[in-house]
């Protein structure tokens, strides 16, 4: 018999009528004197496929075992419904169960869950509405990206996860090793001896794959690299993962213009491409946020419903000015004279996201582009202004989210390179490969990056960065 996945039999005119077999797990099922209804979901879509059994079809050890979460086949006549809610029904020939599920012991019940409830049984949560519809989310965006970037002339670059040299600057690293953890081999100062460790060196697992995407950018002239990154930050914010993906593009002869220019297109890609390819999901999404809204006090609701905040972003140019024209406007702004903010505002602090927000949300009312931040706050790797206090970076904005992406034009210059190098204090012998870029045919290039788990909290709706990825890393989590 004919196996299709439930997107298709709930789209396919051609199929009514026909006898075909669906398979999936039981959400729900009701039962009366003259006919069970069993809502089966296979995971291809938001939508439940109804398999309506009238009475006798099935024996009664079959439907005793028919419950919430059981993994069944199901065979029968795709016919048009008779009721609403749905545009076909399969009716049912004959059920295969290939796993019962327990009701007494099942956790998902047809109920609302908490967050919290479904982050301790991760590895049940994809079967919820929910995570889903965001998981499907997810995989759009990823295959967004990798579009979006084959089709403008990229090259998709793989970077390393063990690296020896700290991209940011900031130590907080995971360290990778194979050493005894109890008996370490000594140097003669009682420090380890990394040389006997199985690289030789001291290594780690990578923060960031935008140094090596520099090398890549200067061979191959544009390059992007996507994959897993980690930062062992001990923060429990709704912002942040020890594991999470970035991609990361670097452009060979890109200024600052020319990369906000990319970071406008590139985004504004992503979000039409779900809009396009996921309505169902983010319309479920939609109605769940104005239900979770409402139960919050209205100063911490999100500015706009989330389809409208999606479209906010494809109708408007991008707002760009400078970091210091934003601290002029925030520094008049209402909120800082009623002392309205959390976080001071002066020039040379590092904006805050309520700093962020107000520029999108009150101000200009729409995405914002910063550029030329103090060099003291942004990254080695930043091409310096002629002033000497600001450098070429460019962090996008966005509505109920604050920065989307972080960017530069990089610095090509080896001796000022080699100098910042030293005043933030890495050592230069730990890349040593980086610098010798600026010796060897340097060229003006420009990146930028782009967290996918960011990403898909603002598509999705998302309040926690621990509900947009399968199996979350934080702090004291490492369950699954």
């Amino acid at each position: 018999m004919t196996y299709f996945q439930l997107n298709r039999l709930l789209t396919t005119p051609d199929l009514v009528g026909q006898t075909v077999t669906a398979k999936g797990w039981v959400r729900t099922k009701r039962e009366s004197k003259n006919v069970t209804f069993i809502a089966l979901n296979d995971g291809s879509t938001i939508n439940n496929l109804q398999a309506v059994a009238e009475a006798g079809i099935l024996d009664e050890e079959i439907l005793r075992k028919i419950s919430t979460g059981a993994c069944l086949a199901v065979t029968g006549t795709l016919v048009a419904s008779q009721g609403s809610g749905q545009a076909v029904e399969l009716k049912v020939e004959r059920v295969e169960i290939y796993g019962p599920a327990d009701p007494d012991q099942y956790p998902l019940q047809p109920k609302r869950h908490s967050l919290e409830f479904l982050r301790e049984i991760a590895h049940l949560r994809p079967r919820t509405n929910t995570f889903g519809a965001v998981l499907r989310i997810r995989h759009a965006l990823s295959f967004a990206i990798h579009k979006y970037f084959n089709d403008t002339g990229f090259f998709y670059l793989h970077t390393p996860i063990i690296t020896g040299s700290d991209a940011e600057g900031a130590g907080e690293m995971f360290r990778v090793t194979t050493l005894d953890p109890l008996k370490p081999p000594r140097n003669d100062d009682g420090s380890v001896n990394y040389k006997e460790d199985f690289f030789g060196k001291e290594t780690n697992l990578t923060v960031s794959g935008q140094l090596e995407g520099e090398l890549g950018a200067l061979a191959l002239g544009k390059v992007y690299t996507f994959g897993p990154t980690f930062r062992a930050e001990n923060s429990n914010t709704t912002r942040h993962l020890a594991e999470f993906w970035m991609v990361e593009p670097e452009m060979a002869f890109y200024e600052l213009e020319d990369n906000m220019n990319l970071a406008e297109d590139f985004l504004k890609y992503l979000v039409r491409y779900v809009l396009e390819h996921c309505p169902d999901d983010l319309k479920f999404l939609e109605t769940r946020l104005i239900d979770e809204e409402k139960l919050k006090p209205q100063t911490e609701r999100s500015p706009m419903p989330l389809l409208e905040k999606l479209r906010f972003v494809l109708d408007n140019d991008f707002q760009r000015l400078t970091y210091t024209e934003a601290i002029d406007i925030l520094v008049q702004s209402k909120p800082h004279k009623e002392k309205k903010f959390g976080y001071p505002v002066a020039w040379g602090v590092d904006l805050q996201s309520e700093h962020e927000r107000y520029l999108v949300e009150k101000h200009f009312k729409k995405p914002v582009i910063l550029t030329n931040y103090p060099k003291e706050i942004k990254a080695f790797y930043m091409k310096q202004d002629a002033d000497n206090r600001t450098v070429r970076a460019m962090d996008v904005l966005f509505p109920g989210i604050g920065e989307i992406i972080g960017g530069s034009q990089r610095e090509d210059d080896y001796e000022k390179l080699k100098q910042r190098v030293a005043e933030v204090g890495i050592a230069e012998e730990s890349i040593w490969w980086y610098l010798e870029t600026r010796k060897f045919g340097s060229a003006p290039h420009a990146g930028f990056g782009l967290g996918l788990e960011r990403m898909a909290m603002f598509v999705t709706g998302m309040g926690n960065i621990r509900d947009v990825i399968p199996f979350p890393r934080f702090p004291k989590s490492a369950e699954f």
